[in-house]
């Protein structure tokens, strides 16, 4: 069963985390929601309180099939500045490991260099920080082992590329007509 690390820091946007863990979920893939923040309780954009899987600290990934990283300003700005997971992603990113960002998280990956001649969609205006990469504008992105996603309104839609890249295109049809998307 395929291993997936959704990270979480104060000020994500709530849809773009919960939506595609729910999706995943559905699916039957073992997501595990980190706290980047110190304590389980991380505080949504929108300020609701979701109590983290995990804390950071805790974890070594060391079983990691993708890591994921929900959007938001003040969410992505948190992600960012913690050094231990952009030196993950790296590490992830250089072993061939599922790498998916969604909004203005994409603009991590661009920071830490793994975006360069890729390419790759973010939350509009966003874009400036995908350093080397081709901007598409589209709703779902995937280059290589990089996916990234546009804004909230791609939620499901990363949750569901997400599940088709660990579990196939039948899997995500069914839960489609399951959830009535």
């Amino acid at each position: 069963m395929s291993r997936i690390y959704v990270f979480l820091a104060d000020g994500f946007e709530t849809v773009e985390a919960l939506a595609p863990v729910d999706v995943m979920r559905r699916a039957g893939i073992d997501v595990v929601t980190v706290s980047i923040m110190g304590r389980k309780d991380v505080v949504s954009a929108q300020s609701v309180t979701v109590t983290a899987d995990e804390l950071y600290e805790n974890l070594s990934f060391d079983d990691a099939d993708a890591l994921v990283l929900p959007g938001g300003g003040v969410g992505t700005d948190n992600l960012s500045a913690h050094e231990p997971l952009r030196a993950l992603l790296v590490d992830a990113c250089s072993r061939g490991l599922l790498v998916a960002a969604i909004c203005a998280a994409p603009m991590v990956f661009g920071r830490i260099g793994i975006l360069k001649d890729k390419r790759a969609t973010c939350y509009p205006g966003c874009e400036g920080d995908l350093f080397g990469a081709e901007y598409t504008a589209a709703a779902v992105e995937q280059d290589g082992n990089i996916m990234t996603a546009c804004g909230p309104g791609a939620s499901f839609d990363f949750g569901f590329a997400i599940v088709k890249e660990f579990c196939g295109a039948g899997v995500v049809e069914t839960l489609r007509s399951q959830m009535q998307f």
